[in-house]
């Protein structure tokens, strides 16, 4: 990426997952341009440790100090809570990278009995975007990035059974709410228009080296992730792409597009449909109005 520096002073940046891997990097990454780094992580004492590095990294830059809020991604009442305090931030927001991401081996529920993949990966990113879309709608040029995966390409969606209470396997959720990111991008990106100030991009961080699938023991898909860590970049790589995403004047507009590395990418066919990416907005919808009950979000039209 060009070195664009202070290319993002004057702007805030949320970043969610930002206490470690490719979120913590790409708050790094953002601060570095100018951005005054709002992070979101579920720890405190992680989420001190992240800003130490954070702080670090933007010396010289100009950013003004970052900071973080707390928020556990696979509440959806906490995730709107999270998105009530972010829109009430008086600079507004012109950015949000949503980074945070679960892979889980055993199917596990939330707090609110949602499959907790599912729940973390899409639903999150789905119900705070579509919270802080008018602020991001209120700036000259506003940035959305969701962090997909290569992983969504033999992802399926279970319509009739997201949260996959039947022959269950984490892989299988796994792809399926990375394939569920980029529909939604894709959905959103219809939904704002050809007029929106608003730019929407799905992420592909490549093959990385982060922890993600790490708390599965010797089991065999634990091993797997270990191995596939050995052949994985750092996070800093797939950060400076992400970057490269929110900041880069050349891509305002280049809405809805599927990016590796700062480069268009071609995604899977199931990803281009456009039915299947209309009906996840209304399934999603749907999941959070029974989470959240009466008083849900309510969708972009």
């Amino acid at each position: 990426m060009p070195d664009g520096s202070g290319r993002l002073r004057g702007r805030v940046c949320v970043v969610t997952g930002a206490t470690s891997g490719i979120g913590l990097a790409t708050a790094a990454a953002l601060a570095r341009l100018g951005a005054r780094v709002i992070g979101i992580g579920r720890d405190a004492g992680r989420a001190e440790t992240a800003l130490r590095r954070i702080e670090a990294a933007a010396a010289g830059s100009g950013a003004p100090p970052p900071a973080f809020d707390l928020a556990d991604l696979s509440s959806m009442a906490e995730t709107r809570d999270l998105a009530a305090r972010l829109g009430a931030i008086p600079e507004g927001i012109d950015v949000l990278v949503s980074c945070a991401g679960v892979f889980t081996n055993r199917r596990t529920l939330s707090s609110e009995g949602l499959e907790t993949q599912f729940a973390v990966n899409h639903l999150a990113p789905f119900l705070l975007t579509t919270a802080l879309l008018p602020r991001l709608s209120a700036v000259p040029d506003g940035r959305i990035v969701v962090v997909s995966s290569a992983s969504h390409r033999f992802g399926r969606i279970r319509w009739v059974d997201p949260s996959r209470s039947l022959g269950y396997s984490g892989l299988g959720a796994y792809g399926q709410s990375k394939l569920a990111n980029v529909l939604f991008v894709r959905e959103l990106a219809r939904r704002l228009g050809a007029g929106s100030t608003v730019t929407v991009f799905a992420a592909d961080p490549g093959l990385v080296n982060t922890d993600m699938g790490l708390k599965h023991g010797r089991s065999l898909t634990g091993l797997g992730w270990r191995l596939r860590r050995l052949a994985g970049t750092s996070p800093e790589v797939p950060a400076e792409g992400i970057a490269c995403l929110a900041s880069s004047p050349e891509l305002r507009r280049r809405t809805g597009l599927y990016w590796k590395d700062c480069r268009e990418l071609a995604p899977s066919t199931r990803a281009l449909d456009p039915e299947a990416a209309r009906r996840l907005w209304d399934l999603s919808e749907g999941i959070l109005r029974e989470a959240l009950g009466r008083g849900g979000p309510a969708g972009n039209s």
